[in-house]
């Protein structure tokens, strides 16, 4: 009797398919590794285009629900979006002009108040100094050479030839708020006119103005969060005869919007401009420790209770995109990371395939 091979060529042809689809899992996760990193290249190279019109999404999503009402009220879109824009123009400029002063003079006198800062901490750096002079004696004498650091200036030619590149990146984020604003609906339409059937226009519709809610309203409570947070601030500080309250209110308002980091910030700053200005380490310390005490109460009671929970973010999750986005572009990137974050989680909350990440940032 001749043996049947049928099972062992099935049990070879299996194997093979297995192989085979190992092999593509592998590529496709080397694909995946390149394709990630290409992206990063383009964000970190696109950057000067990217960042404002991050900007101006965001600030697009907050005001669009104030320019809807307009609109259902009979009021046509474009008028609301103008007014909207040269209020929020005024705004900021009549703030920068506030500002503007009190800032060049913090910065010119920062060489003279650091001078007059250092014999301040003489009493704390004293067991450091002795430590120190301990092991040069059993090292040897070391000679630090350095040069004489000229203070800190700002010349006329230095805000002649900054004036320009920041008008025109104040202009093109204004431009593109306003046509957002007026034209945020054609977007929409637009998109549902390209789904192929009325199934899947609905669900488009769904989703996205879901995502359109969702993010409008948490950059625009976290906004006014911030907001108060700095008047607040500005409001002790005044009462603690601090200079510059409105600097400092302004400070605490944008730094707010880093979690965690930015809080840590304001309240060491706060503490340096305390011991500059008070000769007692109890009223200089007085109000950044008050600071520390605002921001707990904000960060633990006042955003979990008006955001919800679903808003809520992991500490892991905020520091790892605070520290990509802070190496991909700055300053700003630090500043737009959670709000990303927080947009990115509500969007795929609502996008099939993709609840894994919401999950995964969630508290």
């Amino acid at each position: 009797m001749v043996p049947r091979r049928e099972p062992r060529t099935n049990l070879m042809r299996v194997q093979r398919t297995q192989s085979a689809r190992r092999h593509l899992r592998g590529i496709r996760i080397v694909l995946n590794i390149f394709l990630a990193l290409a992206l990063l290249y383009t964000v970190t190279l696109t950057k000067q285009l990217l960042i404002p019109l991050v900007l101006a999404s965001f600030i697009g999503l907050a005001l669009n629900p104030l320019v809807a009402r307009c609109a259902h009220l009979g009021i046509p879109r474009w008028l609301a979006a103008s007014v909207l824009t040269i209020g929020l123009i005024a705004a900021i400029g009549s703030g920068i002009g506030m500002l503007t002063q009190p800032a060049l003079g913090w910065v010119h006198e920062a060489p003279t108040a650091i001078r007059g800062f250092l014999p301040k901490l003489r009493s704390v750096l004293q067991p450091l100094e002795a430590a120190n002079r301990a092991t040069q004696g059993l090292t040897g004498p070391t000679r630090v050479q350095g040069s004489a650091q000229s203070p800190l200036s700002i010349t006329l030619w230095d805000v002649v030839a900054t004036t320009p590149k920041v008008l025109a990146g104040v202009l093109t984020v204004v431009l593109l708020v306003f046509f957002f604003l007026v034209y945020g609906d054609l977007m929409l339409r637009r998109l549902v006119e390209a789904s192929p059937s009325f199934g899947y226009k609905r669900h488009a519709v769904s989703v996205v103005r879901g995502i359109q809610y969702e993010v409008s309203r948490y950059i625009l409570t976290a906004t006014l969060i911030n907001a108060a947070l700095g008047a607040v601030t500005a409001g002790m500080l005044w009462l603690y005869h601090m200079p510059d309250p409105l600097l400092w209110g302004t400070v605490a308002m944008l730094a707010n919007f880093i979690p965690y980091v930015g809080a840590i910030s304001t309240t060491a700053v706060l503490a340096v401009v305390g011991l500059l200005n008070f000769n007692q380490a109890g009223a200089a310390l007085l109000p950044a420790l008050t600071f520390a005490g605002i921001t707990a109460f904000e960060g633990n009671v006042v955003t979990p209770l008006i955001q919800g929970h679903r808003m809520r973010l992991s500490p892991i999750a905020i520091l790892l995109w605070l520290l990509i986005w802070g190496w991909l572009w700055g300053i700003p990137g630090a500043l737009l990371a959670v709000p990303m974050l927080t947009s990115a989680k509500l969007v795929a909350e609502r996008v099939r395939g993709w609840r894994w990440f919401a999950r995964m940032v969630q508290r």
